[in-house]
């Protein structure tokens, strides 16, 4: 049965109050294709397919449930879309969101899934804090543009993360095309996310990211682009990295 429990007062630096509330007050529209997180789960095939392969590559894994015998967390974990499937890969699965409204989310789908999942309400330092034994993999998706310091928050990252380990990161670049298409297409004028989803000062590029990992003892390989064709409405791996962007780090042996 998937778990939720309840940390301290959240003033840390990986909290932003404001985006906190934003994603609070949608946390009931996470598993609805249709909603305000309709772009994420196009995006999200692509996203799962590039964090599968990648673990399993890395680890040397493949079967039916390759994932098996990994503690894997996933920091900002929102309603789930990403730590179900881990769980069902066979992924021993911590999801953490600074949000209440995300985690009790998704506590209730994962059981109602039959998944056993543990979900905390809290934050990277806490887990710090509390003396967590670090994970083999650490997803860092599509959260690092929302907390209030990225490169303090990154760092801590990297420090539950095993030696040898991956940490997986997937954010916005902060490009004119990424103001052009990720806020003014996807916000003001299709209206996929509610505006003000992004704030482009908050995005992150990827020599921030791996100044930080590299502090933290990782070191990241080039970035890959996540393109979207509007003829087909689907993404795809590519290139450009201009507007998303996902990216690898290794921990030392």
């Amino acid at each position: 049965m998937a778990t939720a429990t309840a940390p301290d007062t959240l003033t840390r630096p990986s909290v932003d109050p404001e985006e906190v509330e934003k994603f609070s007050r949608m946390a009931a529209d996470w598993w609805d294709p249709d909603s305000k997180f309709k772009p994420l789960h196009k995006f999200n095939p692509v996203r799962l397919g590039f964090i599968r392969d990648t673990i399993c590559e890395h680890f040397g894994l493949s079967g039916a449930t390759p994932l098996e015998g990994l503690r894997i967390l996933d920091i900002g974990c929102g309603g789930g879309l990403v730590c179900e499937p881990m769980a069902r890969l066979g992924a021993q699965v911590t999801g953490v969101d600074a949000a209440e409204a995300n985690v009790k989310t998704a506590s209730v789908h994962a059981e109602e899934q039959g998944l056993d999942i543990d979900y905390r309400h809290g934050v990277a330092e806490q887990l710090l804090e509390a003396g967590e034994p670090p994970f083999d993999v650490v997803l860092n998706l599509e959260v690092m543009e929302h907390v209030a310091d990225p490169h303090a928050f990154l760092v801590d990252c990297t420090r539950l993360v095993k030696p040898g380990g991956l940490m997986i990161c997937a954010t916005i670049n902060r490009t004119p095309k990424a103001f052009a298409m990720a806020i003014v297409g996807a916000e003001w004028i299709m209206g996929w996310l509610p505006r003000g989803t992004h704030r482009f000062a908050k995005l992150v590029k990827p020599a921030e990211i791996r100044t930080a990992l590299r502090e933290g003892g990782m070191q990241m390989s080039e970035p890959v682009g996540v393109l979207y064709n509007p003829l087909n409405d689907q993404f795809s791996l590519g290139e450009d990295i201009a507007v998303n962007y996902m990216a690898v780090a290794q921990k030392a042996a």
